[in-house]
């Protein structure tokens, strides 16, 4: 194959018809990877309207250089733009456009050039930019097509290959970047729509146009670190949504960062982008109403949409419980801390409720994960002696079959997990679990938050006290003092831990 050097206005304009073909081709898988918090609830179609959007504007450009047809793509995506994803896209047009201002054709230092621009105008509209989106995404492509014009490769399909590549690394490794994706075991829809648009691209620049006919892009697996284990619930999974609000305004010398600043106290997920003739607002919010209210005296609205987000969710959710595979018996855990999230999952827990020590769930928390495991046998590791109680509560207000096992701290936790025979019948797995909490002693090193005399012992405010297995046994102003005070035999034993 010929290496491609530049390309021209024509050749740009094929490029990207090419490259929205490829997204349509995935669009619907590319919905199906919507996920909170940050609700797009048809983040391939919207990226396809968006692109399409601006294709149609690009089309009629009559001249052979590139830059008024990437002026144009930026303008018609503004314009269409659909949805969160839709917004940042046009953004992303809007650099792209910035990047290749005056220019006739693209190389690959041109590309490289233009991706950076893309990047630095997609966080800039962002009231509040979340990584591990498509913005991490853009941002990753364009430094690996400027590393690659570093190593005087500087042809454009050597630029693009580079990017398309860094793109789908990228893509892989949102879920290590955001909790929401990694508990739901899928990669970010608005990176996957990125990716599916550069690569597209590459493919027309490789001459591969005509076997697009027969294929499609694929969905990127997530990561071997990010892989999914559990569906961790939280206070968000109870609070609303509200409504996705976004509109186009027309107006008169319109001051955009006045409209951003009014509207960043009405919702979440804010983006108001445009010039002062034009602006596309979007907006997540529990109060539409108040939004339209306010910029009604601004301008003219236009292509308005409100979509409520709580339903989105919980298709979301329904679709989600329809692709996890049964298990025989899920085992379902209470803890916090991401890093004890992490270990739990990496053993076999299914799904985890936030909580421990201060912070005891209530029975509704933890029935809920109980409803909504893919299993009808269910054992509970409650990891607190407080919470022991709470999780026998669960037995009666369920169908499906449940045994606690008595765990009273992580440590026995962990041990009645590695206890766990994937070949065992739920009743012998409940008899392993609760014999290797016998093998466990726990010992905690912490403050004491109040002076007090308790088991013969006096201790101060603040200063650091060892437990064992729950009871305090040693106390003195250094924490390593109090480690070493313990019992030899207690420390070395297994499964006992200081923290």
């Amino acid at each position: 194959m010929k290496q491609i050097e530049t390309i021209g206005g024509q050749e740009f304009k094929e490029m990207l018809s090419a490259s929205i073909s490829w997204l349509e081709k995935s669009a619907e898988d590319i919905n199906e990877l919507n996920v909170f918090p940050v609700p797009d609830g048809d983040t391939g179609t919207n990226m396809l309207l968006t692109m399409r959007s601006g294709i149609e504007e690009a089309l009629q450009c009559k001249g052979s250089d590139v830059s008024p047809i990437a002026q144009a793509m930026s303008n018609g995506t503004l314009m269409g733009a659909r949805g969160n994803s839709g917004v940042i896209l046009s953004q992303v047009w809007n650099g792209i456009a910035r990047g290749l201002k005056g220019k006739g054709s693209i190389g690959g230092i041109e590309l490289a050039y233009s991706l950076n621009a893309a990047v630095e105008q997609s966080y800039k509209s962002m009231s509040d930019p979340v990584e591990g989106t498509i913005l991490t995404v853009m941002k990753d492509a364009a430094k690996a097509a400027q590393t690659q014009v570093g190593q005087e490769q500087n042809d454009i399909v050597s630029v693009m290959e580079a990017a398309v590549n860094a793109a789908r690394d990228s893509v892989a490794n949102t879920p290590n970047l955001l909790a929401v994706l990694r508990d739901a075991g899928v990669v970010d829809a608005g990176g996957q729509g990125l990716y599916t648009i550069l690569e597209g691209a590459l493919l027309y620049l490789k001459g591969e146009v005509d076997l697009m006919q027969f294929r499609k892009s694929h969905v990127i697996a997530i990561s071997a670190t990010a892989s999914r284990y559990s569906v961790t619930l939280s206070e968000k999974d109870e609070e609303a949504y509200g409504y996705c609000t976004e509109f186009l305004l027309k107006g008169e010398d319109m001051d955009i960062v006045k409209i951003r600043r009014k509207l960043s106290k009405k919702g979440e997920s804010l983006m108001v982008v445009g010039d002062e003739n034009t602006v596309r607002v979007h907006i997540h919010t529990l109060d539409p109403g108040s939004v339209i209210h306010y910029v009604a005296s601004l301008g003219t609205m236009h292509t308005i949409s409100i979509r409520n987000m709580d339903e989105q969710h919980e298709d979301f959710l329904a679709l989600q419980k329809e692709k996890t595979p049964a298990l025989d018996t899920a085992i379902i855990a209470v803890a916090s801390g991401d890093g004890i999230f992490d270990v739990l999952g990496s053993l076999g827990v299914s799904a985890i409720v936030p909580g421990g020590q201060s912070m005891n769930p209530s029975t509704k928390d933890i029935l809920q994960l109980v409803e909504n495991a893919p299993s009808g046998k269910i054992i509970i590791l409650p990891n607190n002696k407080n919470i022991i109680a709470t999780a026998q509560q669960v037995q009666a207000l369920t169908s499906k079959k449940i045994a606690v096992i008595p765990t009273t701290s992580i440590p026995q936790g962990v041990a009645a997990l590695l206890a766990f025979d994937y070949e065992a019948d739920f009743d012998s797995n409940i008899q392993l679990m609760t014999e290797a909490l016998s093998s466990v002693r726990t010992i905690e090193i912490t403050r004491a938050n109040r002076s007090t005399h308790i088991n013969g012992l006096s201790i101060n405010k603040h200063q650091a006290i060892g437990l064992l297995d729950g009871k305090l046994i040693a106390v003195n102003d250094l924490p390593s003092a109090v480690l070493n005070g313990l019992p030899y035999w207690s420390v070395n034993a297994p499964g006992c831990r200081s923290g």
